[in-house]
């Protein structure tokens, strides 16, 4: 194949993964690209086949990176696999436990103020009771 041909399969494979990625729905987005990640598998299989092949240092560095982002993707793909199940895992229920109602702890200030109307008399009655009140002389 000549190179304007492999060009065109490029661009024309690009155009066809964007129509078809941009059609997937938000919520299937993510299974998918997980799956897809995790399928990158082979393309460590074929690095690691390629590297016992290759005839020089630039073919060995190269494939190298490849292998290394090629495992990067399929840890990623597990690892956002994971956490989206567990997204879906019933969260177990706290233990009950028995809530001590407890007085709120009081301020210094209103402390204070409880302390100095507990020593100070009680108030004055308005209408004096009857054993108060001087006796009436008769008119």
């Amino acid at each position: 194949m000549d190179l304007l041909t492999e060009l065109a399969i490029l661009l024309l494979a690009a155009f066809v993964g964007f129509q078809v990625i941009s059609k997937v729905p938000n919520t299937l987005h993510t299974p998918l690209m997980s799956g897809t990640n995790a399928i990158h598998g082979i393309v460590l299989l074929g690095g690691l086949v390629a590297i016992a092949h290759a005839q020089g240092p630039l073919e060995k560095v190269i494939l190298v990176i490849a292998i290394t982002f090629g495992t990067i993707n399929v840890v990623g793909g597990f690892l956002v696999t994971d956490r989206m199940l567990s997204m879906f895992k019933k969260k177990p229920e706290p233990p009950k436990e028995e809530v001590e109602e407890t007085k709120p702890p009081a301020d210094a200030e209103s402390q204070a103020d409880a302390e100095s109307q507990a020593d100070a008399e009680p108030p004055a009655d308005p209408e004096p009771s009857a054993e108060s009140k001087p006796p009436q002389e008769p008119a």
